[in-house]
């Protein structure tokens, strides 16, 4: 597979490598150790999720304060674009963003850690997403960053989207309680995985 460096620091884009004949094709849309290597990811994945939703649905911008998530996300069908804003409370990208096109066509996927704030806008008549999560949901924890966020300024590729009340009612960025947010830049930036590992197999 490829990996694709993006504007935020650990966030990565993957490209599978993808086998066509002309039955179709054939791809691995995920296996543990490679990714865990590839893209630096220290715990393991313990909650898979799919949601459809219909042109125009906005979904986000979601974090965790406590029991932060990581997420990969991938498209089962249709396209999307996605969106991932850095919340790590020392990070000197704190506030910016990064967005991509992800679709069935392409089959790219977004490795997105921990500390960050996660959405996305269906361009598509229907979109069926996967993301693969670090950390379980948590609802006492949960928060959304205000999509249309002035101080965000992201770039939707949609300027009115259909939201859920509770994505209506995003916080903006500047009332954000930092000491709230659990990670900090320096916390995954210098993540080891074969120290990792060797830990793991000393035990």
């Amino acid at each position: 597979m490829k990996i694709i460096e993006t504007s935020l620091a650990d966030v990565k884009i993957i490209e599978p490598q993808v086998f066509n004949d002309d039955r179709g094709f054939f791809y691995e849309s995920f296996q543990a150790e490679r990714y865990q290597k590839a893209l630096n990811i220290p715990k393991p994945f313990v909650q898979s999720n799919v949601s459809q939703s219909k042109q125009g649905v906005l979904r986000g911008l979601h974090f965790q304060r406590q029991q932060p998530q990581g997420k990969l996300i991938s498209i089962i069908s249709g396209s999307i674009f996605d969106v991932a804003v850095d919340l790590r409370r020392d990070s000197e990208n704190f506030g910016k963003w990064i967005g991509v096109e992800l679709s069935a066509e392409n089959k790219r996927q977004v490795w997105i850690p921990e500390g960050f704030a996660h959405g996305f806008v269906t361009l598509s008549e229907l979109a069926d997403v996967e993301y693969k999560c670090t950390d379980y949901y948590a609802p006492q924890h949960e928060a959304s960053l205000l999509w249309n966020d002035s101080d965000l300024a992201i770039g939707w590729p949609v300027k009115s989207p259909i939201l859920s009340e509770k994505d209506q009612l995003g916080l903006k960025l500047k009332d954000l309680k930092l000491e709230e947010l659990q990670v900090r830049h320096k916390d995954i930036s210098h993540i080891n995985i074969s120290n990792i590992n060797n830990r793991e197999s000393e035990q």
